[in-house]
């Protein structure tokens, strides 16, 4: 049964585009969840990137499978039901490691493309590329619209470890260039957010990440959720049904 206080964030989410919600998780589930990743790290997978700056896992759910029923506690499904009901499915999930000296940033953007299982040429479906053996497309808007991420802390995150630096409502103006948005007249805002807290938001949210100034980690859970079947005989690359 979803628990009628997670539905405020629903409304903030589609109202501003994100929501911040504390204490997902606790010290302890958070411990458990790092201790699973590190046990994993070594890989040299091409899914596993590592630089100075930066640590990733691409297709994360699926390179550490034993961490899925860390992360899909109680609290998490009831915050999912609230958006979807019970027919949601995981569609993208990636783990981002910013160390502590990292000097890697991100400039302001949407989040456009999905990850598919192939390529096909679909009205509505554009930029087509391959990372990693893995297909990546620029779908239609309908399909980005249903499209919900969250994103779980496994740090402290906050404007000096390069937290999330959002524009609210810049979701609602659908597909832009950045230079339609006029910046100078919007009021950015960092998603701070304290470890074991979950920040959700939709794609179309205009976004963007500084570097590190204050030598602390920040490790983050990125997963998107959808509940839309693609077109065609194209399917998820990642499709996981958590329920």
């Amino acid at each position: 049964m979803v628990d009628r206080s997670t539905k405020k964030y629903v409304e903030e989410v589609q109202t501003n585009g994100y929501a911040v919600i504390d204490a997902v998780f606790s010290s302890n589930e958070i411990e458990a969840i790092r201790k699973e990743i590190e046990r994993e790290s070594n890989s040299s997978k091409e899914t596993f990137r590592k630089t100075k700056d930066l640590f990733a896992i691409r297709q994360f759910l699926k390179e550490i499978p034993s961490v899925e029923k860390l992360l899909f506690n109680a609290t998490l499904k009831n915050i999912l039901e609230s958006f979807f009901g019970k027919n949601y499915f995981v569609v993208k999930s990636i783990y981002f490691d910013k160390p502590e000296e990292s000097n890697w940033f991100v400039a302001y953007h949407q989040d456009l493309t999905i990850s598919v299982n192939k390529k096909l040429e679909i009205d509505g479906f554009s930029n087509w590329t391959v990372k990693q053996n893995q297909f990546s497309v620029q779908p239609n808007e309908e399909i980005l619209k249903n499209i919900v991420t969250m994103r779980i802390h496994l740090d402290d995150t906050n404007e000096e470890n390069g937290a999330l630096k959002i524009i609210p409502k810049s979701h609602k103006n659908g597909i832009i260039r950045l230079e339609e948005l006029n910046l100078n007249e919007r009021n950015e805002i960092s998603c701070n957010v304290a470890k074991g807290g979950v920040m959700i938001m939709k794609p179309l949210l205009f976004h963007a990440s500084n570097r590190t100034t204050n030598a602390s980690r920040r490790r983050v859970i990125h997963i998107e959720f959808s509940t839309m079947k693609l077109p065609n005989s194209l399917s998820w690359a990642e499709k996981n049904s958590i329920n």
